[in-house]
């Protein structure tokens, strides 16, 4: 059970102050967490090796200024894009804030402002940090009022749960996700392509240019998207394929397989081992397990380096991957997909763990 501590993250534009916590759990590993976008800020590792896999920020400042890379947020109503922005709900149509594409004709994690923007509450628990937030009806475009709660957990086994729930008060979409980059050899140490990943998932949705899946769910076999067993992950990221061609690398959505945990206890839960990545330079591996469908495996390829990070550390192009636990993008316009539809009164709840460990 991790120990718990709060101080000041500094302030926002509008003179609101944003908290930092810390968890820290009995072996010296520490989390932290920000109440401005419910971020994940860092993750590290306990001494003598010290290793902080997440890149991240020193201020809400910073990320407040950094409007485009979600960096660790929970992003919603809805992670990733929605074509046209157009959300069909129990046959009505409702008009989405359209905030990407090549001329701001899609829709993308929520809207312009997002959850990953939004202020939250933060309360801490016996075992986990508790954040809320309230979206009101209208924001964004989606309907319905909705009260939404993630917790953060670290365990002793250095196992990071996030736990999501959310009511609304009317039929709406929900898809919630975090949005971490994670760098197994630390924030600052720039290139993420010499280490290895592996994606449990023998399928995956094509997308268009605009990071749009068309409805098509493929086979990864003979592809550079078969990515069943560890590779390095700049092995074929340029590799002439149109999907990797059309997202500047890998940006895309793989359906996880059956995978059963070797815990009973994730089995129970109804987590499934979606993906894997490990750092031949420091022997860190990252295991996640999810009870959502989809994982979308994000290679950075739009960081630019823009803004100052921990330690005045710069995040430049693929110096960080995210591993983003969700429903299908554009699974609105496409039945065949799960779909994110929470209805008036019920309890969405999902869960997502990371798990940090050492190469055997």
């Amino acid at each position: 059970m991790a120990e718990i501590r709060k101080e000041s993250f500094g302030t926002l534009k509008d003179g609101r102050a944003a908290e930092l916590y810390t968890l820290r759990n009995a072996k010296g590993t520490e989390v932290k967490v920000t109440t401005y976008g419910a971020r994940l800020v860092a993750w590290k590792t306990a001494a003598p090796a010290a290793v902080d896999v997440l890149l991240g920020y020193a201020d809400a400042a910073t990320y407040e200024a950094d409007d485009d890379s979600a960096m660790g947020g929970i992003v919603g109503r809805h992670a990733n894009r929605i074509e046209g922005g157009r959300a069909v709900i129990d046959g009505r149509t409702y008009q989405l804030e359209l905030n990407t594409g090549s001329h701001k004709q899609n829709h993308i994690h929520g809207g312009f402002h997002g959850f990953h923007e939004k202020l939250w509450a933060a309360e801490p628990e016996t075992d986990a940090l508790k954040l809320t937030y309230h979206s009101v009806d209208g924001e964004g475009g989606y309907p319905g009022n909705l009260d939404v709660t993630v917790r953060y957990a670290l365990s002793d086994a250095d196992e990071l749960s996030i736990r999501y729930e959310a009511v609304s008060d009317a039929d709406t979409s929900c898809n919630l996700t975090n949005h971490s980059y994670f760098n197994l050899d630390g924030y600052a140490s720039g290139s993420i392509l010499d280490q290895k990943i592996q994606i449990f998932a023998d399928k995956y949705t094509w997308a268009d240019s605009e990071s749009l899946p068309d409805g098509r769910i493929l086979p990864v076999e003979g592809t550079p998207m078969d990515l069943r067993e560890p590779v390095r992950i700049g092995a074929h990221i340029d590799d002439d394929f149109d999907e990797l061609r059309m997202g500047a690398g890998y940006d895309h959505n793989w359906v996880i397989r059956d995978e059963k945990p070797a815990s009973e206890a994730y089995a129970k839960a109804g987590l499934k081992k979606a993906a894997y990545a490990e750092s031949d330079k420091t022997g860190l591996t990252l295991t996640c397990y999810t009870t959502q469908p989809g994982i979308q495996f994000y290679t950075g390829n739009y960081l630019n380096g823009q803004f100052r990070g921990k330690g005045g550390a710069t995040y430049p192009r693929r110096s960080g991957f995210a591993l983003e636990t969700q429903f299908f993008p554009n699974a609105l316009a496409h039945p065949n997909f799960p779909q994110p539809i929470l209805k008036k009164g019920e309890t969405w709840k999902a869960e997502t763990v990371y798990v940090l460990g050492t190469k055997d």
